[in-house]
């Protein structure tokens, strides 16, 4: 998070799957409804000023049904966050279609978790959780998709008032629900205004008189002018400093050899429009990098290059600088101010074939130096000869943009990181950082959806004036939360 804060659950009750167990969240006040900036998004369920944890376990076994999935919320502290046995005790929740008053019913498959998002809807000062579940059926309609809202409060989050999202024609295979995000992309409502993906487009909800109401869709199947594209992440930022966020979709080509693109959609007064199309990938984050009050966007394309012709570099990450005008770019065709990898002077590693360098990307800032910076997750990393171990590498903000200069990196094998390299963990599968405490320095999770034979797991490294250090680092998973750890697939999804 950047100075502008106040850049994948809280809950009055430590409800478990079963429904049992309760524990009374912090004191708790109001924060600013809308958010336009990316540090806005401090993910605060009760409003006590903390940003709290949002995890998703899709592979997760819910009300008996291996499969079904759930998600997770771990709230902010002034000691932090941590699981449902930490010293001292801070609130958790888990909640799953089968928790009483959350819409659906747990089925094997639903994958529930696979997406995160959180934003205030409704604009009462406390943020609302979303959570997808794009392997639902529709009736005899396969893998048609939803996503449930659960609405936050002075007691953080329940399940009362929540909501499910469809698309408006169920079809089968379109998995409505694979990504979502919100944020103030318009000046219609006090709130934020929530974005859903599917396989072919992002449809808009606005709260308005007491609901969620469907207000605008977005085809990404092209049309004059712009590029077709199948959606993989969406992220929000004020790019242009006007007051209102921006939407940015990324994804695949579906034109041009499945090369990672993004579509742009400004904010405005009257809610957002398609403005352009630039460079992308299948993931992305938005936050304030050179502190010049602009958001930027970083969009991470793992493996695949950006032309046909261009050797394979095991991944990169591209940073598009937020300006009056926008997002610049070095040619008006799109092209990232800023191209990194690991061939790159300063960033630690050698790029590899199947490194996935940028599979995810988090903004916020580690230092407290009020620029943000980056975390990569690079979950197909070598360890030594262990193989798809994975690693996280953090690369620094600076007036400039991103930098090299002081860029670190982590595996199991660092000090101080609990466990050990192990082939096909895939650790650094999903990156976060998040404030915590509120100290101005955002911490690093980073998880391995795949350790433990698919149990999940996830690591938390502390913040520092000298960013991300691994001294006192600890692990948890869905069971350290109350839940079915066995192959939950714990950590695919962390709210940005």
């Amino acid at each position: 998070m950047t100075t502008r804060r106040s850049a994948v659950l809280s809950a009055a009750s430590f409800l478990l799957l079963s429904g049992a167990g309760i524990t009374a969240a912090p004191g708790a006040f109001a924060g600013t409804p809308g958010g336009t900036y990316a540090a806005d998004r401090n993910c605060d369920f009760d409003g006590d000023g903390y940003d709290d944890v949002l995890t998703g376990a899709p592979g997760g076994t819910d009300g008996g049904k291996r499969g079904a999935g759930y998600a997770t919320v771990q709230y902010g502290s002034a000691s932090g966050t941590g699981t449902a046995t930490s010293v001292p005790r801070v609130p958790t929740a888990v909640f799953g279609q089968s928790t009483p008053g959350v819409p659906g019913s747990a089925e094997p498959g639903d994958g529930f978790g696979t997406a995160v998002a959180t934003g205030d809807l409704d604009a009462d000062g406390f943020d609302d959780a979303v959570i997808s579940s794009p392997g639902e059926d529709e009736g005899p309609v396969s893998d048609a998709g939803r996503a449930v809202v659960l609405y936050g409060s002075k007691d953080g989050l329940t399940s009362a008032r929540s909501v499910t999202l469809r698309a408006a024609a169920a079809e089968a295979n379109a998995r409505f629900g694979l990504a979502a995000g919100a944020a103030r992309l318009s000046g219609a409502t006090p709130g934020d205004q929530l974005a859903v993906a599917d396989r072919s487009g992002v449809a808009l909800y606005t709260y308005s008189a007491g609901s969620l109401r469907r207000t605008d869709r977005f085809d990404t199947r092209g049309g004059p002018g712009r590029a077709s594209l199948r959606p993989a992440s969406l992220t929000t930022g004020n790019y242009d400093g006007d007051g209102y966020a921006d939407l940015v979709v990324s994804g695949r080509s579906l034109e041009e050899d499945g090369r990672g693109w993004s579509a742009v959609y400004m904010g405005g007064a009257d809610g957002p429009a398609y403005a352009r199309d630039l460079a992308g990938g299948t993931a992305n984050a938005s936050g304030d990098i050179n502190g010049d009050g602009y958001d930027d966007l970083v969009f991470g394309r793992p493996d695949r290059p950006q032309d046909v012709n261009e050797p394979l570099t095991g991944g990169i990450v591209g940073v598009f600088l937020g300006t009056a005008e926008g997002m610049a770019d070095v040619d008006d065709l799109g092209t990232p101010a800023q191209v990194w990898s690991q061939d790159t002077a300063g960033v630690p590693g050698t790029a590899e074939l199947g490194d996935g360098f940028g599979a995810d990307v988090s903004l916020g800032d580690v230092d407290g130096d009020g620029r943000a910076d980056l975390a990569v997750g690079v979950p197909g990393e070598d360890i030594g000869a262990v193989a798809d171990a994975g690693g996280v590498r953090v690369l620094p903000g600076s007036h400039t943009g991103l930098t090299a200069t002081g860029a670190k990196s982590f595996d199991q094998d660092s000090p101080g990181v609990p466990g050990s390299a192990e082939k096909g963990d895939r650790w650094g599968g999903q990156v976060r950082l998040a404030d915590t405490d509120a100290d101005g320095r955002s911490e690093l999770l980073a998880a391995a959806p795949g350790e433990n034979t698919s149990d999940g797991v996830v690591w938390w490294l502390a913040a520092s004036t000298a960013g991300t250090v691994s001294t006192g680092s600890w692990s948890y998973g869905g069971g350290s939360l109350g839940a079915s750890g066995t192959d939950a697939l714990f950590g695919a999804s962390i709210d940005e």
